[in-house]
Formats: structure tokens, C-alpha cells, sequence
């Protein structure tokens, strides 16, 4: 997820243009991180100690790792790790980067240090986001310390990243009385846990989500592309259903709905969450224990 975020804010920053980060990511598909690149990441070796052992191994029959390991700058345990770490997805991405001539290794770092403080993340939220692990993204960008709603988002999230994108990333969430959009389908469950699901947007970005979700090319119309969106959302529910029955919590999905061309969407407190998908934007929203309203 970061790799996603970073490369957007590369792009708003002027750092790179769009074509050269659709590159990048091409880049990152076929290839692995460098031990270097990902040692700098880590913070586990600074830039002059990762390029003098670049250097070396290009005269000496030896691997970046027991160079470092030679030169006391790691240890074999942090080998290991950073080789563990090698399909690490923002690491691929930062060397797809470098290696395409257009950032170094400090721009990038710099960058990141910027990153981090225009959204307030701490070491622990960016070493979470580092990972690639959505069920450590997901609770970094909530605005509320509610488990329930922190169990949900991750489950919704985790599930449009395995099931129609996964280049998924997300926004901070926040709380709203009202949302408009252009359209909107949802879900009501009730028993141990009250709850509404929601996934709402421009048309278009809608569709694009349901497309993929379906791989079907040919929804053309409102009412098709909502009515896969309905699908998705109930499929997501049924998984939530599923995972809190392991806990002898006991919930009812109600039949999912949508309304097409709605005015607004109301109630008492709805917390969501942007999120950026198939390349459009939809907001993932949840009302626990409250009702939602539609115009």
C-alpha cells in the first residue's frame, strides 16, 4: 500500500511525472529489491555504508550481505530479515525507482521523511504501512480506536484488495452526518451487531470497481454496475458474518439495495473511509449501531 501512496505523492510533488511511475510499477512487477536499498529503507545501514558495499561487490566475488556482515555494518540475523524482505512490495517499488535513473536513493528517502511528517504517521505507522500487510495499513488511517470498526474496515479492505484490486490504498476516515455521491449501494445487518455497509461514488469509478470485480466488461448501465457492487458488499458481510461466528456472535445480512442518482445519505454518525481503486476513487463507509437514511 505505501508504494501506492508514495508514488501518488511523488507525482503531486513533481518528482515524477505519471508515465514515469506507471513505469516504475511496471518495474516493480518483474523485479526484487536490492539488500541495499532495503537495508537504507530499514534504517538498518545509511546511504555512503549500502554504496561503499555496492562498490566492493563489484570488484570481489562476495555477496552484498557478507560484505556488510565483513564491514560490521550488519549482522547475519539482519541478513536474513532484509532477504526475507526482498518481495516487499514498497522496497520493489523504491528500487524500480532508482533503478529507472529518475530518483536516488536520498530523493527517495528525503521524500519519505516528508511524507511522514505532512501526515503525522509515527515510526510504528510507517513501519506498519512498510510491511504490505493490510491488516496493519487499515488502523493507521483510522480517526476512532472502536475495535468494531477497525475489525470491519479491515475485513472490507482486505477483501477489495484480494478480490478486485490489489493496488488498493485508502485516505484517513472520518465521521459524517451526510454524504452525496452520485450513486451508493449497501447492505443492513443486525443480531449481536447492528451495522450498515455502504460503498458510494462517482458512477464511473463505481463501475471501473465493479468491472473488476466481476471481469465483466460489458456493465454499461447503473443499475448492473451497482447491483455487482451490492454483490461485493454482501460477499464482504458474509465473511464478517463468518468471522464473528467463530466467536458465537450471531449476525443477519439483510438483501443488499443501491439507489441510483440518490441526493444524500443521512444519520446520526457514519465514519468513512476513502479509498482508491481500480483507478478511481470510492468511499467505503460504515454506520455501526446506526441506521442510514437515503434521499
Amino acid at each position: 500500500m505505501l508504494d501506492r501512496l508514495i508514488g501518488n505523492y511523488l507525482v503531486e510533488q513533481g518528482m515524477l511525472t505519471k508515465m514515469q511511475l506507471i513505469e516504475a510499477y511496471k518495474q516493480q512487477e518483474a523485479g526484487r529489491a536490492k539488500l541495499g536499498v532495503i537495508a537504507v529503507a530499514e534504517k538498518l545501514m545509511n546511504i555512503a555504508q549500502a554504496e561503499q558495499c555496492n562498490s566492493l561487490q563489484a570488484t570481489m566475488d562476495k555477496r552484498f550481505g557478507d560484505i556488510a556482515i565483513e564491514k560490521g555494518y550488519l549482522t547475519e540475523t539482519q541478513v536474513s530479515r532484509l532477504l526475507e524482505l526482498q518481495g516487499n512490495p514498497y522496497l520493489t517499488f523504491l528500487q524500480a525507482v532508482v533503478d529507472g535513473g529518475t530518483l536516488t536513493m536520498e530523493q527517495l528517502d528525503a521524500a519519505e521523511v516528508e511524507y511522514q511528517k505532512k501526515h503525522g504517521f509515527t515510526e510504528s505507522d510507517m513501519a506498519a504501512l512498510k510491511t504490505g500487510d493490510v491488516e496493519q495499513a487499515v488502523p493507521v488511517f483510522m480517526h476512532t480506536d472502536d475495535d468494531v470498526y477497525k475489525k470491519m474496515f479491515c475485513m472490507g479492505i482486505k477483501d477489495l484488495y484480494r478480490l478486485v484490486d490489489s493496488h488498493v490504498y485508502i485516505g484517513k476516515t472520518y465521521s459524517s452526518r451526510v454524504i452525496k455521491d452520485e450513486v451508493l449501494g449497501f447492505q443492513k445487518f443486525h443480531g449481536d451487531q447492528n451495522a450498515v455497509v455502504a460503498i458510494s461514488g462517482k458512477y464511473e469509478d463505481v463501475r471501473k470497481l465493479a468491472i473488476a470485480y466481476t471481469k465483466e466488461e460489458f456493465i454499461e448501465t447503473k443499475e448492473d454496475a451497482l447491483d455487482a457492487t451490492c454483490e461485493l458488499i454482501n460477499c464482504i458481510n458474509g465473511l464478517y458474518a463468518t468471522d464473528l461466528s467463530r466467536s458465537d456472535v450471531k449476525i443477519e445480512l439483510e438483501p443488499p439495495n443501491f439507489s441510483v442518482n440518490f441526493a444524500e445519505a443521512s444519520s446520526e454518525e457514519m465514519v468513512v473511509m476513502p479509498v482508491y481503486i481500480c483507478g478511481g476513487e470510492v468511499k467505503y463507509v460504515i454506520a455501526v449501531s446506526k441506521d442510514i437514511s437515503i434521499d
